[in-house]
């Protein structure tokens, strides 16, 4: 008897002692893991958006504004979801129990994250939550500030949109510190100072009870408001061009011939940047991107296009330079020349004696194509190179194309193939391999009316972006007022073929452009849209004291002279109104 009492006592002390170990592994070996556990239970720390910065224009006109608006979430860790209490949340909110289970199931992984299953609801939907919150632990209403753009399609290239971080930002350690909720620049000025725009985001530490609901407020980190920025967009004429350009494809640029500032930048069609405010859902991102008509292209920036006659400026300038030709040099246009084929003037009478100065003012072909027996192609190249074309001008924006400027070399590398004279005929009238972008024309009108300053074309106004000469093109002063002259005639002249631009307001100059689109003689109605030629206008004004360089391009509008020349007038003009009051 007493050995099996014996017996029992040693049992009942080793379960003891398994029990004494066990509790001692807990509270102290794992004593901190579980006092995390639980005080993650107990308190949660929700994390704070902060307030983007604005977006202003160069007169401090606001682009875009923060409104705030409610969104319903749940803490799945706390929600019910047996199939009565989904019906009667979704009974609440107005939403399907499927479509609640749906967005619970595919949430992240991580615990105690809120859930947002409606965005935007109204104060009529907020009160009905809040008076039933209790009935439903872990739903909560949060408070997000949204993105509102002001001007709609206007400047939505330049501002672009937001969007919810990227697969690869989540993995990135430079985000760890973003809430997951937040939406970042995808697109335009938006994505380039993502970092200045964004702000440092806050916390607020809270005690909940065992359902869920808040207790208390422990602590509060306020978030830190993103830093504004100033562009030197004026919105007075974006708008003014972007309107210029309703109904058409085509883009306009306008600087400030002694900056570099762009003023304007309007490319069409364009888009509404507010439908990524708060997530675009995937029908509407598929129905942009498969737009034919590009509405997501900044043609701009990222569109190249043969420069036709407007290119003609830069053969006039390195047929003087090179002493090639004078200005007193004159050739006789029939209407075509013979070199190994064909190459006809655009006017097929022929404009008779031509001299340099009527040969930009009228545009006759015939007087260029003489040139071009005479200059080598890659010599026109080096004056095309040094007034910026053939590559990107640095613009902040992402996804600047290049264009192309041909040499012999080139054509050698890529082709595979000598270069023939006849191919520098075409070139030196702004046809052939030539490729260009309408911010390079505009920079390179900037350059000619400036005395040959290439400066950097930019956005963001500020101490730290003054005018920076990009290069500085050595051309004779006398050489360039003689071209400035020119270009003025080429408005000013009744048979100027920019005549359309001429206004009473201001004095204007500038080069028209008729880029073809394919070879042949068709011309007119008789061809589809699609193959009609290009429209170009590039500009400056007023005559000798120049404040804006412009750059318009419309696909298939046909004559620079008809498609192009009018809009310019109609932005120069609305540049000076505004400056006028």
């Amino acid at each position: 008897m007493e050995k099996r009492i014996t017996i029992a006592l040693y049992i009942v002390i080793i379960i003891f002692g398994i029990f004494v170990f066990r509790l001692w592994g807990l509270q102290v070996i794992r004593g901190k893991e579980y006092k995390k556990i639980d005080e993650r239970n107990r308190l949660r720390v929700i994390d704070i958006p902060a307030p983007r910065g604005l977006i202003y224009d160069r007169n401090n006109n606001a682009l875009v504004k923060n409104v705030p608006s409610f969104d319903i979430s749940v803490v799945k860790e706390d929600i019910h979801r047996d199939p009565e209490s989904l019906s009667a949340l979704g009974a609440l909110i107005g939403m399907g129990p499927d479509d609640i289970a749906a967005r619970l199931q595919g949430a992240p992984a991580r615990p105690f994250e809120p859930v947002t299953l409606k965005q935007d609801v109204s104060f009529e939907e907020v009160a009905k939550v809040e008076a039933r919150r209790i009935d439903f632990p872990g739903l909560q209403i949060d408070v997000v500030v949204g993105r509102q753009y002001i001007y709609g399609h206007s400047s939505s290239h330049v501002l672009g949109y937001l969007g919810s971080l990227t697969p690869e930002q989540l993995r990135s350690p430079e985000y760890n510190n973003i809430p997951r909720g937040t939406f970042t620049g995808r697109f335009g000025v938006e994505k380039v100072y993502d970092d200045t725009l964004r702000g440092i985001a806050g916390k607020k530490i809270i005690e909940v009870n065992a359902l869920g609901s808040i207790i208390k407020v422990v602590r509060i980190q306020r978030p830190v408001k993103g830093k504004d920025i100033r562009l030197t967009i004026d919105i007075n004429l974006q708008v003014e061009a972007e309107r210029s350009l309703r109904g058409k494809a085509g883009a306009v640029v306008a600087l400030n011939p002694d900056t570099g500032e762009v003023l304007a930048m309007a490319s069409a069609p364009s888009f509404d940047p507010n439908v990524f405010v708060r997530g675009i859902n995937s029908s509407d991102w598929k129905r942009l991107v498969n737009d034919p008509r590009k509405p997501l292209l900044n043609r701009a920036i990222q569109s190249r296009y043969p420069p036709g006659s407007t290119f003609k400026i830069v053969t006039a300038i390195a047929a003087l330079e090179e002493g090639i030709v004078t200005r007193d040099t004159k050739y006789y246009c029939k209407g075509s020349i013979y070199f190994g084929r064909v190459f006809r003037c655009w006017k097929n009478g022929g404009h008779g004696d031509v001299s340099l100065h009527k040969s930009i003012v009228e545009s006759c072909d015939v007087y260029f194509y003489e040139v071009a027996k005479k200059l080598d192609v890659d010599t026109l190249a080096q004056y095309a190179f040094g007034f910026g074309l053939g590559r990107p001008t640095g613009i902040e924006l992402e996804g600047e194309v290049s264009g192309l400027v041909p040499t012999s070399g080139w054509k050698l590398d890529v082709k595979k193939e000598a270069w023939y004279r006849g191919e520098t005929l075409n070139t030196v009238i702004g046809q052939g391999y030539l490729s260009v972008t309408p911010i390079q024309m505009a920079r390179l009108m900037a350059a000619v009316v400036n005395g040959g300053n290439l400066y950097e074309s930019y956005l963001l106004m500020g101490p730290e972006s003054k005018a920076k000469t990009e290069s500085v093109v050595y051309v004779s002063p006398d050489n360039i007022e003689f071209i400035r002259k020119a270009l003025l005639d080429v408005v000013k002249d009744d048979k100027g073929t920019g005549r359309l631009a001429r206004s009473d307001l201001v004095g204007i100059g500038g080069k028209t452009g008729t880029s073809q689109v394919i070879g042949g003689a068709a011309k007119g109605d008789e061809i589809p849209e699609k193959y009609k030629d290009h429209a170009w206008f590039i500009g400056f004004a007023p005559g000798y004291a120049s404040q804006i360089a412009v750059a318009v391009i419309i696909e298939h509008g046909g004559h620079g002279s008809t498609g192009a020349a009018p809009i310019a007038k109609r932005i120069i003009e609305a540049y000076y109104k505004d400056r006028k009051g």
